[in-house]
């Protein structure tokens, strides 16, 4: 295949370059601190801040499943990528996907538990349900990711291999074949529709109900503090289920192109930078640990 990419102006694409990869690496820098100060500290051992150390991991596979990639295609001339690394990328962009979805599901129920049930968090929460909630995340996260992939694999492809995008994304995909995609298209949106609302959902009844309680505190600087932190998590979350839920729940793949490669930036490189800043520089004890770590 062929990845058309975003523009063909090379000014374009050397500014382009420069963009992505100092996001790319604010993203893996920012996410590896995150793990590295959760493994260091032992006041960060909690499952909150584990769940926030499985997110940064798999931000980093998230995002290094696409940047390497679109950045060596932005300074290329020949944009071509194998019809194995194709099919290998959307496995791998759909099951760390799918796992993201789960897992910020988790700590939504994470949160709603410490906030709304703060007297049996500890009894509720354990170890072996945090272990329990994060394996499970992830093993169901790699099995949503083989049906798609399997499904587009099996299609045939015509001479014509032009993927109108910066990665080998479902919807550009199914434009390029030439076989009848109605099952294809019919199975994915199910898929799309069972995992993103499902998880979303969840998150939002969480977070609603994690609202209603912080109203019922009676400081006013208490209340201030919990729900400013709550409301810069469902901003971020709202924006990455919602921008996912726009691309994967409909039933047509006929938008345009220029609105897909849009979308998915969002998606693919800003959540990924904005996920280690909300989650952990917002945190009054993260930014104690992330102190006393770098005194130390």
């Amino acid at each position: 295949f062929n990845l058309l990419g975003f523009s063909v102006n090379p000014y374009c694409q050397i500014l382009l370059f420069m963009v992505v990869m100092v996001i790319y690496i604010l993203t893996i820098l920012g996410n590896i601190i995150i793990i590295l100060v959760v493994t260091l500290e032992p006041k960060l051992h909690s499952p909150m801040f584990r769940f926030l150390q499985n997110l940064s991991f798999l931000e980093v596979c998230y995002t290094t499943t696409i940047a390497p990639k679109m950045l060596s295609n932005l300074l290329a001339r020949r944009k071509s990528i194998s019809f194995s690394g194709c099919m290998a990328q959307l496995y791998y962009f759909v099951s760390l996907g799918a796992t993201e979805c789960y897992l910020l599901a988790v700590m939504a129920y994470d949160r709603f538990l410490a906030v709304c049930h703060p007297l049996q968090y500890s009894v509720l929460m354990t170890d072996e349900s945090y272990m329990r909630l994060a394996v499970g995340s992830w093993v169901t996260g790699v099995f949503t990711g083989f049906l798609p992939c399997l499904m587009i694999s099996r299609l045939h492809f015509c001479s014509y291999n032009l993927i109108d995008h910066f990665f080998c994304d479902i919807s550009p995909l199914l434009k390029l074949s030439c076989s009848d995609t109605t099952v294809t298209e019919a199975v994915i949106f199910i898929l799309s529709l069972l995992v993103l609302s499902s998880c979303f959902l969840l998150t939002l009844v969480s977070y609603l109900l994690i609202i209603l309680t912080i109203l019922k505190i009676p400081s006013a600087s208490g209340k201030r503090v919990t729900f400013s932190t709550c409301s810069s998590h469902l901003m971020v979350v709202t924006m990455y289920y919602g921008t996912m839920i726009f691309m994967y729940v409909r039933p047509t793949y006929n938008l345009s192109s220029d609105l897909n490669k849009a979308v998915a930036v969002l998606y693919t490189m800003v959540t990924p930078l904005l996920n280690p800043v909300i989650y952990s520089l917002r945190n009054k004890a993260f930014k104690k640990a992330l102190e006393k770590t770098l005194f130390r």
